[in-house]
């Protein structure tokens, strides 16, 4: 058998091994990042596998294209509409929450591990991001529904600080290996990855629309690739520039997902598939990294920096900003305590190994260390901490079935799904009574588990999901209609 042979064997059975053990995060309340972790951990060199694995390089490349593909999945899943309305509390949570996360958490990090104040704080700008996948992954294995409002927040601070920690981390790295002063330098570097990363991510979003919905592709799969490969063209355009790729791959997703474009429910199934297996590998690849019996070297340590982050840091870095924005004390609480910590800084905790520096593994392990206490402590009794302080609200309407049309693409129409919301003034009367313009085609009504045949006679509902075939011209009529 070839070498190339053994390993698809042994990927295939770790990935199954990894699908299988995301059934027990509604069971036991876990995070899947890691019941992913504890089978590559498994299957490691002291695990039941003796797999043997320490290369921080491949580590750091499955990663890296691991998250690429993770942001850009949750821009494509991001309404804009979310984006508009929390966009000032989730900006303050994503830069100066970061900031002051990173500075706490380095100072305690300094004097724990006995290091220097710039390589603590290189340990606090590590862990200061959260992970937005580890966060509702648990809302939707358990269940919790939250207010629109203090869900989008969670969303997009998850989401878009990212960023900013991977600056931070850079820029320290910097200044540790290289002698980068603060002031000027650093400014420089924060404009340019914060700057060509928004750039390059607008630019390649519009783009990737109007490429896509002005080309003829001989087979439907192939647009799905295409939305791929503009992803991963916005990452790395961005990256190459010396830019953020992360932040131009989330706002690339972003933009086409709050755009029209051929095959977009099937597209965004397969993202959310190609998600899950990133996610997948990548812990796994984490977890066979990492060496078990090297965390009971640091374990006090790490321990003393977990309970820091999660119960002073965190809550200093958000409760102020969430008050100021008008969010209620038990919302804030429950934000200070959904600050989870994932696949984020377990990759940046490798950049320590691929620059060289000094102590670089024990950098490596506390930080691995604190993810797990992270995630399983807060990820454990994150349903419980919801319930506590009475902010679940009853789950929103989700329609039973899809549809997509793969033959759209010949004709100059829209596929568009209309949700009757209770004061919808068509609610209650009947389809032909919504005066819908001439041309257009309900295709298709859901209501609860049902699927109904549209007829005229066919009394629209609260909560029912229609899918109707229209021609662009007639889009502002039939919102109207719906509104």
């Amino acid at each position: 058998m070839f070498e190339i042979d053994k390993i698809i064997f042994v990927s295939a059975i770790l990935i199954l091994l990894g699908i299988a053990s995301s059934k027990l995060s509604a069971k036991f309340g876990l995070p899947v990042l890691v019941l992913f972790i504890i089978v590559g951990m498994l299957a490691g060199e002291e695990g039941f596998g003796g797999i043997t694995f320490n290369n921080a390089i491949v580590a750091h490349g499955f990663g890296t294209i691991a998250l690429a593909i993770i942001l850009f999945d949750g821009g494509l899943q991001t309404p804009m509409q979310s984006i508009k309305r929390v966009w000032k509390p989730s900006a303050g949570l994503a830069t100066i929450g970061v900031l002051v996360t990173a500075a706490i958490t380095g100072i305690v990090a300094m004097y724990a591990l006995g290091l220097s104040l710039a390589e603590g704080l290189l340990i606090g700008a590590i862990v200061s991001s959260t992970d937005a996948a580890a966060v509702f992954s648990i809302f939707r294995s358990a269940g919790i529904h939250l207010n629109y409002r203090l869900k989008a927040t969670l969303e997009i601070e998850s989401a878009s600080n990212d960023p900013m920690a991977i600056f931070l981390t850079i820029a320290l790295l910097e200044i540790l290996m290289n002698d980068m002063k603060l002031g000027l330098e650093f400014l420089i570097l924060f404009i340019k990855q914060l700057g060509i990363g928004l750039v390059v991510g607008l630019t390649i979003g519009k783009l990737a629309i109007h490429f896509i919905n002005k080309s003829k592709l001989s087979a439907s799969g192939l647009y799905l690739v295409t939305v791929t490969a503009f992803g991963l063209l916005s990452f790395g355009l961005a990256s190459t520039f010396g830019g953020s790729g992360f932040l131009s791959v989330f706002i690339t997703g972003v933009l086409l997902g709050n755009s029209n474009f051929k095959f977009k429910n099937g597209t965004l199934l397969f993202h959310d598939g190609l998600a899950w297996l990133g996610q997948i590998m990548m812990f796994v690849v984490l977890g066979l990294l990492i060496t078990p019996s090297s965390l009971l070297d640091v374990w006090l340590e790490g321990l003393c920096i977990a309970l820091a982050l999660i119960f002073i840091a965190r809550p200093i870095a958000t409760m102020p900003i969430l008050k100021i924005a008008g969010f209620s004390s038990k919302e804030s609480l429950f934000v200070s305590w959904v600050g989870l910590r994932g696949s984020v800084p377990i990759i940046l905790a490798i950049f320590p190994l691929m620059f060289g520096l000094d102590g670089a593994e024990i950098i490596f392990n506390v930080v691995f260390f604190v993810v797990l206490i992270s995630a399983t402590m807060q990820g454990s009794t994150m349903g419980w901490v919801a319930k506590k302080l009475n902010i679940i609200v009853p789950a929103p309407s989700v329609a039973s079935a899809t549809l997509e049309i793969t033959s759209i693409d010949e004709h100059d129409v829209e596929l568009v799904e209309y949700v009757i919301e209770v004061k919808s003034k068509i609610a209650g009367r009947t389809l032909a009574q919504a005066n819908l313009p001439e041309g257009v085609i309900v295709a298709m009504i859901s209501r609860g588990a049902k699927i109904l045949t549209p007829r005229g006679s066919t009394t629209l509902t609260p909560n029912d999901h229609l899918f109707i075939v229209l021609e662009p011209e007639s889009r502002p009529y039939v919102d109207n209609a719906f509104a």
